[in-house]
C-alpha cells in the first residue's frame, strides 16, 4: 500500500468515527481518482490564499480568490494571516516547502500524476494543492472551488485528501459558430472560464464563413462572423486558463454558404451545392488561402479540416471520376492532398471519420500522422466499430465526439446525452483514444449554449474520471457543484426535463424536437401526430411544470445561487417543453368544441350551448388566443435569452419562426370570430372543413390496439 493510499484509509476512517460525511458524499465534477473527506472547516473568519511566486501559480490563485470573493468569502489579504482564518497554498511539488510538508505527512509525490495531475492535502487549518505544472496547480485549484459549501459567512470549505490525474490528454469542447447563434467575444470569455473550471482543455470552435478572411471576404456578413481581432483576444485570454483554442475550417463539406456566392460556384461539385469539388484548378488553391489565414491566427499545433458528411460527393463535376475510381478512393485522396498542401504549416490534421470508417481498406492512405475523429450523436450500444479502421489497421491516433444533444431541439435531450457521452468516452478510453471533443451543434439556429452545461460538464468529468462515468453520481453532484444548490432541486428538474424527453421518445415521436415546437397541429402532419402525442401529452406537461416548479422553489430558497443565466436558459426550455404538449391538447380542444357547436341544435338551449362554446374558443381566454399568446410570449424570453449570449446576427431567422404561427393564430381567431358572427345571423355554423377546423381527435380503444 503507497503511503498515501494508507492516509487516506485512516481519514476515512476517522471521518466515520468522529460521525463526519465520508468521501462518497463530497460532490465533486469530475469525481478525483482518490478523495478522503478529513473534516469541514467555517470560513466565518474567512479564508486567505497564499500568492505563489510563479506568475501561472499566482494567476490561479488570484483565480480562486476572486471565485471565493464573488460567493461572499471573506478573503483575506493581509499577512500575516490572522489567527482563525483558514490558509489555501499553492506549491509545486519540487520545491522545498512542498518537500517538506509531504515528508512530515508521510506522502509521496508519483510521477503517475503526470503535468495536469495534483495532490490536494489538509494540515491544521491550511488545505496546499500541489503539482508539478502551472496546469496541475490551476485544476487542483479548480477543485478547491468544489470544496467551499454554502456563501458568504457560512460558507464551510471541505478538508480533503486528493490525489487526481486525467484519463485523456486532450479534453475538449467543439462549439458550432455557423449555423445560427454567434457568441459575443465576452460570452466566450465567460465559456473558456467555465470549461477551464471543469478541467477542459480543449475549445474547437467550428467555422463554415463565421471566420473573417482577408482573402476571401465575400462569405463574411457584416456583424456575423469574429473579427482577426477578436479571434486573438480570444486565444490569449485562453492561454491563461491552460485551453487550447483549436479551429475546425471545413475544407470539404459543409461550405454551401461558400459555395452558393456565384464567384465560388465553379468550385461547387453541385451547383451552388455543400461540398468542394475535387480536381477543379480552384478547389485547392481556396482552401490554401483560407488555411494560411488560420495558420497565421491560431498558434496551436492542431487543425481540424472537417470533412465530414460529403454527401453529395460523386453527385456532379466527379461524377465520371467517381464511376471510375470509387467514392473511397476520390474522397480520401482528395483528403491526403490537402494535409500535403498544408504540411508547411508544421500542424497536426484532425479530420471527421465517418466518410473514411467506411472505406477501412483506404485509411492505410491517409498520413499516419493525421488524427481521427469518430463521432456519434446515439445510444449505441458500443462504439468499437468506429474506432477499429483507425486503431486495429493502422494504429492512427484517434479521439472521439460524443454530443449534448442540443440540436434541433427546444431544449437538449439530456438522457440521450449523458447515455452517449458514457459510452462512447467508454470505449474510447478502451481502444486508446487520446482526446475527446464533446460537440454542440446548432443545426437548425435554434440552439442556446447556456442550456448545454449540463452535457459539457458531464462531457469534462467523463473525459477526465478513467472508465465509465458514473450518471446518478453526476445528477447528484451537478446542481451543488454549477448552481451551488444545496437542496438538490436543480438536479430534480433536470431529472424531470429528461424524463419528459423520454416520454416523447416512447410516445414514437422522437423528442422535444423544434420540428414539434413549430408544427401546426391543424395541418396533415399534425394531425397525422396527434394519435402519438395527445396520449403522451399530459405526462410531458406534468414533468415539464414540475421541472419549472422546482426552479421557482429553489430561486425562493435564499440561497447564492450561480450561473442564474443558464439556469433562466433551463426555465425557457422548460416552458417550451410545455408548449409543445399543450398546443396539442388546446388544438384538439378547440376541434371539439367546434364539433359540438356544429351538433347542437336550433333551440334556445342548443344556440347558448354553442354560444358558450364559442366563447371558450375565441373570447378573452379562448384556446385561439392561448395559441396565440403562447408563441408571443416565448418569443419574448427567446430573444431575452439570445441575447444574452449572442449577437444580433441571425436571430431575426429564429424570431421568424415564432412569428409565423402567431400570425396564423391571429388570423384563425378572425376567421372564429366571423364564424361566430354567422352563427348568430343564421343559427347555423360554417362547416369545419371549410374554416380548417379538423375534426377532434377520438382515442383508439385499449382493445384495438396492435
Amino acid at each position: 500500500m503507497r503511503p498515501f493510499e494508507l492516509a487516506l484509509t485512516v481519514s476515512v476512517a476517522c471521518a466515520a468515527v468522529s460521525g463526519a460525511q465520508d468521501s462518497a458524499s463530497l460532490r465533486l465534477v469530475p469525481r478525483p481518482r482518490e478523495v478522503a473527506y478529513v473534516r469541514a472547516v467555517s470560513l466565518k473568519a474567512g479564508i486567505a490564499v497564499d500568492a505563489p511566486s510563479n506568475a501561472d501559480d499566482r494567476f490561479a490563485a488570484s483565480d480562486l480568490s476572486d471565485e471565493l470573493k464573488a460567493r461572499g468569502v471573506a478573503v483575506v489579504r493581509t499577512r500575516p494571516v490572522p489567527r482563525g482564518v483558514t490558509r489555501v497554498s499553492l506549491l509545486r511539488a519540487g520545491s522545498a516547502p512542498a518537500k517538506a510538508l509531504l515528508k512530515r505527512l508521510v506522502l509521496t509525490w508519483s510521477d503517475t500524476l503526470g503535468t495536469e495531475g495534483y495532490m490536494i492535502v489538509a494540515d491544521t487549518n491550511r488545505l496546499i494543492v500541489i503539482a508539478d505544472s502551472a496546469s496541475g496547480v490551476f485544476y487542483g485549484a479548480q477543485t478547491v472551488k468544489q470544496l467551499v459549501v454554502g456563501s458568504g459567512a457560512t460558507a464551510t470549505l471541505d478538508f480533503v485528501r486528493i490525489r487526481d490525474w486525467p484519463a485523456m490528454r486532450y479534453r475538449g469542447i467543439h462549439d458550432d459558430l455557423s449555423r445560427g447563434p454567434l457568441p459575443t467575444l465576452e460570452y466566450q470569455k465567460k465559456q473558456i472560464r467555465t470549461f477551464a473550471a471543469y478541467k477542459l482543455n480543449v475549445y474547437s470552435p467550428y467555422y463554415e464563413h463565421t471566420l473573417e478572411y482577408l482573402s476571401n471576404s465575400i462569405a463574411n456578413i457584416p456583424g456575423g462572423f469574429m473579427t482577426r481581432a477578436e479571434v486573438r483576444e480570444l486565444i490569449h485570454y485562453a492561454r491563461s486558463y491552460h485551453i487550447d483554442v483549436i479551429p475546425e475550417q471545413e475544407a470539404f463539406g459543409h461550405l454551401h454558404h461558400v459555395l452558393k456566392w456565384e464567384l465560388y460556384a465553379p468550385l461547387a461539385e453541385t451547383s451552388h451545392g455543400h461540398v468542394i469539388a475535387p480536381g477543379q484548378p480552384g478547389s485547392m488553391a481556396l482552401i490554401r488561402e483560407l488555411f494560411a489565414e488560420i495558420d497565421s491566427l491560431f498558434p496551436s499545433k492542431f487543425i481540424h479540416l472537417g470533412a465530414d458528411e460529403t454527401f453529395e460527393l460523386g453527385r456532379g463535376q466527379t461524377a465520371e471520376r467517381v464511376k471510375t475510381e470509387g467514392i473511397g478512393p476520390v474522397y480520401v485522396n482528395f483528403l491526403r492532398d490537402i494535409a500535403d498542401t498544408l504540411r508547411y504549416t508544421g500542424k497536426r490534421f484532425l479530420f471527421w471519420g465517418d466518410v473514411a470508417m467506411n472505406h477501412p481498406e483506404l485509411v492505410k492512405n491517409l498520413p499516419k500522422d493525421m488524427i481521427a475523429v469518430a463521432w456519434d450523436y446515439g445510444l449505441g450500444p458500443n462504439w468499437e466499430r468506429l474506432l477499429t479502421p483507425y486503431r486495429l489497421d493502422v494504429n492512427m491516433e484517434t479521439w472521439v465526439a460524443p454530443g449534448v444533444s442540443n440540436w434541433n431541439r427546444v431544449y437538449p435531450n439530456n438522457f440521450v446525452a449523458l447515455r452517449n457521452i458514457q459510452g462512447f468516452i467508454r470505449d474510447g478510453q478502451r481502444w486508446g483514444a487520446t482526446g475527446v471533443l464533446n460537440t454542440s451543434w446548432d443545426d437548425d439556429g435554434d440552439a442556446l449554449f447556456e442550456q448545454t452545461w449540463y452535457g459539457v460538464l458531464f462531457g469534462a468529468a467523463a473525459s477526465w474520471q478513467p472508465g465509465e462515468s458514473s450518471i446518478p453520481e453526476f445528477e447528484r453532484s451537478y446542481g451543488r457543484v454549477f448552481h451551488g444548490d444545496t437542496t438538490g432541486k436543480i438536479d430534480d428538474a433536470q431529472r424531470k426535463l429528461s424524463a419528459a424527453q423520454a416520454r416523447l421518445r416512447d410516445a414514437g415521436v422522437g423528442d422535444a424536437s423544434t420540428f414539434l415546437f413549430y408544427l401546426d397541429p391543424w395541418s396533415t402532419e399534425g394531425q397525422l401526430l396527434n394519435a402519438r402525442i395527445l396520449p403522451a401529452a399530459r405526462d410531458v406537461r406534468v414533468m415539464a411544470e414540475s421541472a419549472l416548479v422546482l426552479i421557482a422553489q429553489v430561486r425562493r430558497s435564499g440561497q447564492a445561487l450561480r450561473e442564474m443565466q443558464s439556469l433562466t436558459s433551463v426555465e425557457l426550455g422548460a416552458r417550451r417543453i410545455d408548449w409543445l404538449a399543450a398546443k396539442f391538447q388546446f388544438a384538439d380542444e378547440i376541434a371539439g368544441m367546434y364539433a359540438r357547436i356544429e351538433a347542437a341544435d336550433t333551440t334556445r338551449e342548443g344556440r347558448s350551448e354553442a354560444g358558450r362554446n364559442f366563447g371558450d374558443i375565441t373570447s378573452i381566454n379562448g384556446r385561439i388566443q392561448d395559441m396565440r399568446e403562447g408563441y408571443a410570449n416565448l418569443r419574448q424570453l427567446y430573444q431575452q435569452a439570445w441575447m444574452a449570449e449572442n449577437r444580433p446576427y441571425w436571430i431575426d431567422n429564429v424570431l421568424a419562426r415564432f412569428d409565423v404561427p402567431t400570425q396564423l393564430w391571429v388570423q384563425r381567431q378572425q376567421t372564429m370570430a366571423a364564424a361566430w358572427r354567422e352563427y348568430n345571423r343564421t343559427r347555423k355554423a360554417p362547416p369545419a372543413a371549410s374554416i380548417g377546423v379538423p375534426p377532434p381527435f377520438v382515442p383508439t380503444p385499449p382493445a384495438m390496439r396492435p
